[in-house]
């Protein structure tokens, strides 16, 4: 069974969100402050690697996602967190080189706020789509465009957090607020047409992070769940399996061969007025062995 060593941030009062990795087994965290940090493959210790500068941009990071592809790492760039948007704050997406972290592009959601660009997925023919939580949104950026169209738009999709695709093509969606997990219908075309909310074989909570590992089998962090899941889509049915529970506030995972990867985002100690003047370091990224 592959080795699974917990990894720690280099950093105070992080708050880490989501998570990613790509195929060389480097592991990628963005943070409420901004910064993405990187572990490089075998290393204990994720040192920042991407910092907030006027030139990036970056404010407040929720999803991160490793394209491998397109040697790109996406990045969902949000207002400063915890208060008012300032006037004329955006979010989008960020589209950062993978072996340098250089700005490669900046694509701001389009249309009216609110906005929360949280989480992102590519598609089977190279389409990258960002989910919008507060808007109910899922915004499309095709290959080679220049600005993100709107995919679909509703108040059924309020709340939409994680974005995954299976090994099929087919489309899947977790709601953070309304606690499901969700098929997105497409017709021929590709164009959106509805939406199948599945069966789940036990309640979850707060679902965020959703991450293909094969076939029809997701991993699927619950941040205020506190544990990391399999999802194994089977027919209309989504079977909930917990793989590791016990975390203090989990948003984010993804894996490498055997392992798996959870942040704590000990979101606590940003809303509970009993925490909020306490250290919350430090952090760190949890590694547990997949069954």
């Amino acid at each position: 069974m592959p080795e699974a060593s917990d990894i720690a941030i280099n950093g105070s009062r992080v708050h880490p969100e989501s998570i990613t990795s790509d195929a060389a087994g480097n592991i990628y965290v963005g943070s409420v402050g901004g910064t993405i940090y990187r572990a490089l493959a075998g290393s204990r210790t994720a040192e920042p690697w991407i910092v907030p500068s006027t030139s990036n941009g970056l404010t407040s990071l929720f999803g991160v996602l490793a394209d491998d592809g397109r040697g790109t790492l996406w990045a969902c760039n949000n207002p400063p967190f915890g208060g008012p948007a300032p006037a004329g704050a955006t979010s989008g997406l960020k589209a950062f080189d993978l072996r340098t972290g250089a700005l490669k592009a900046n694509y701001d959601f389009p249309g009216q706020g609110p906005f929360a660009c949280n989480d992102i997925a590519v598609g089977p023919d190279g389409t990258t789509f960002a989910t919008d939580t507060s808007g109910g949104r899922i915004f499309a950026l095709a290959p080679g465009a220049g600005e993100l169209t709107l995919f679909v738009a509703s108040q059924a999709l309020v709340g939409i957090d994680g974005i995954a695709f299976a090994g099929d093509g087919t489309m899947y969606i977790n709601n953070v607020r309304q606690h499901t997990v969700q098929r997105v219908l497409r017709a021929a075309s590709g164009a959106y047409a509805g939406l199948t909310t599945l069966t789940l074989s036990q309640p979850i909570n707060g679902p965020d992070a959703l991450r293909p590992v094969a076939g029809n089998r997701f991993l699927q962090a619950e941040g205020p769940g506190n544990r990391v899941t399999y999802v194994d889509i089977e027919g209309d049915r989504a079977v909930i399996t917990p793989v590791r529970t016990g975390l203090d506030s989990s948003p984010g995972v993804t894996h490498i061969g055997g392992v798996g990867y959870a942040t704590e985002g000990k979101i606590g100690y940003l809303f509970d007025p009993a925490l909020r003047d306490k250290s919350p370091d430090p952090f760190i990224i949890r590694a547990f062995p997949l069954p």
